[in-house]
């Protein structure tokens, strides 16, 4: 298939690309644009539901997070943002259908409530999760956050209690079972091996790359060939989806586009 010069920057304010998304079927989002000129997107209905974001510093794996995160909003989906760095999605604060969280002991509690929504959401019958919205988990710095919430977790468990983390334990649940309930998650990062009980291509059907090492490479996209040389334009990587690899420039969102698209969508500014 010909190749074509991917832009320098695909932004959300770029005449005409706005309605391009907001005409896209619930549950389908754009992550960026390929060399073959195609949109690449994500769809939460498609095989693994799950979406991992790996990139050096730099690479714009928040940026990611934050469209995607938003994208699912605008459709009516509601949101857990876990912002473990504390800055990186001030943009989440006090959007109504959104539960912004920060410090190790709110994220593992509101990871340990998803659990209870997730239990609750697996006995709905089809017509009533139909009626739900969808909940899309979207956790920054995931490798960092486990951990914290693993030693979190020893601070205060009991002889009786389970090893596992109850909050790492309802993430690892929502991956696996998450399209049953209508729950879907968006990880940045690369959890330590068995954190989550599988190899990330088991659990995640996109993965977005950029700047990563070689091996880094080979542990989440073992199947899609050797690694490609990293490029150090802002925005530029690879999209991975059914073992193939697409060299994409990603759909840049600013904070301020989205607090507008989400509290005021008829801005003509936005």
């Amino acid at each position: 298939m010909k190749k074509t010069a991917l832009p320098t920057m695909l932004s959300f304010s770029a005449p005409d690309l706005r309605e391009q998304i907001e005409a896209l079927p619930e549950g389908t989002a754009p992550i960026s644009l390929s060399t073959d000129g195609r949109a690449i997107a994500v769809d939460l209905d498609a095989d693994c539901p799950h979406v991992l974001v790996c990139t050096s510093s730099g690479g714009g794996s928040t940026t990611v997070l934050r469209s995607l995160t938003a994208q699912f909003l605008h459709q009516g989906a509601h949101a857990l943002v876990l912002d473990p760095k504390r800055i990186s999605h001030l943009w989440a604060r006090g959007l109504p259908t959104v539960t912004h969280r920060r410090n190790v002991a709110g994220i593992h509690d509101a990871l340990v409530g998803l659990g209870d929504e997730m239990a609750r959401r697996l006995h709905l019958t089809d017509t009533e999760l139909d009626a739900a919205p969808r909940l899309i988990v979207s956790m920054d710095s995931a490798h960092s956050a486990l951990r914290q919430l693993t030693r979190y977790w020893e601070t205060f468990r009991s002889k009786d209690d389970p090893r596992m983390s109850p909050a790492v334990s309802a993430l690892e649940a929502a991956l696996w079972t998450g399209r049953a309930a209508r729950v879907h998650v968006i990880l940045d990062g690369t959890p330590a091996p068995g954190v989550l009980g599988a190899a990330p291509h088991e659990l995640f059907g996109t993965v977005i790359l950029a700047r990563i090492s070689a091996s880094t490479w080979q542990h989440l996209a073992p199947l899609a060939g050797p690694a490609p040389k990293p490029s150090r334009h802002g925005g530029r990587g690879h999209v991975v989806q059914h073992d193939d690899a697409h060299e994409t420039q990603t759909l840049w969102m600013t904070d301020a586009n989205v607090v507008t698209w989400l509290t005021d969508p008829q801005d003509p500014e936005n």
